[in-house]
């Protein structure tokens, strides 16, 4: 018999879902047997995630949604429940970052970057709590950043949103326990479409800049199939007793802070 996975049975909603880190953790969930929700604004490459799973013989469907509006979040989790019964999984992904100063930085770009990356895990975690709570079991993931923890140069909207990020899940993890878990993950650089977007945004050589970013004790940058292991632990029993936790995944770049 076939090895059923260790997320068989289990529904998982991935925000951010049609690239990156969000697509690789969409296919790894999928393949230990969770059907996924693939959540994005870009609906040809969130439909593509979801075909690359049935092609698998998985299980997916793709919402186009804006999660920093509370009526997408809304038609998310509604959506999500109609179709297929429940949400034991959910992981706030969907990011966006505008490296600049606090100087230099439009009023629009922090709005919108707080948006994304904040007020999108309250509005979605506001409409999936209660049906966790209801079954009496759930699992939730936010994607914050190692500049979350110990802040970045040119970076002032995306650390402050990132540190938010890793605070708001431990007051989450605080407020809804003891059968809800509220974890985030700390990737470093990772190898995914915003990076190499960065380095545009700051007018940097992009082979300088992703050199740059590989100095770290495992000397590379990582892989978003990196990532999405760390997400799956977090998401599976094998973290039954982890909560209000950051865990860091950043080859090593934080190792000299203090």
């Amino acid at each position: 018999m076939p090895n059923p996975g260790q997320l068989s049975g289990k529904v998982a909603i991935v925000t951010g879902g049609a690239s990156g880190i969000g697509r690789a953790t969409a296919l790894l969930l999928a393949r230990e047997g969770a059907a996924v929700v693939v959540v994005d604004v870009n609906r040809e490459s969130g439909e593509s995630v979801t075909a690359e799973i049935a092609a698998a013989a998985g299980r997916a469907t793709f919402i186009a949604a804006d999660v920093t509006s509370a009526v997408g979040c809304r038609e998310i989790a509604e959506r999500t429940l109609r179709e297929l019964g429940h949400i034991d999984i959910l992981f706030n992904n969907a990011g966006i970052t505008r490296r600049a100063t606090v100087l230099d930085l439009a009023e629009e770009d922090w709005d919108r970057v707080m948006a994304v990356n904040v007020k999108s895990i309250y509005l979605l975690s506001r409409e999936a709590i209660p049906h966790m709570r209801k079954q009496g079991a759930g699992a939730i993931i936010n994607t914050a950043s190692g500049w979350g923890l110990a802040a970045g140069p040119r970076a002032a909207v995306y650390c402050a949103s990132k540190g938010a990020v890793v605070l708001l899940t431990k007051a989450m993890a605080i407020d809804h326990g003891p059968h809800i878990r509220v974890n985030c993950v700390c990737p470093g650089d990772t190898d995914t479409a915003m990076l190499h977007n960065e380095a545009q945004q700051l007018r940097e050589d992009e082979t300088r800049f992703l050199a740059e970013s590989a100095r770290r004790p495992l000397g590379r940058v990582g892989r978003p199939e990196e990532i999405a292991q760390a997400v799956l632990y977090l998401a599976s029993d094998a973290s039954s007793f982890v909560t209000g936790t950051a865990l860091v995944v950043d080859g090593g770049g934080l190792a000299g802070t203090s």
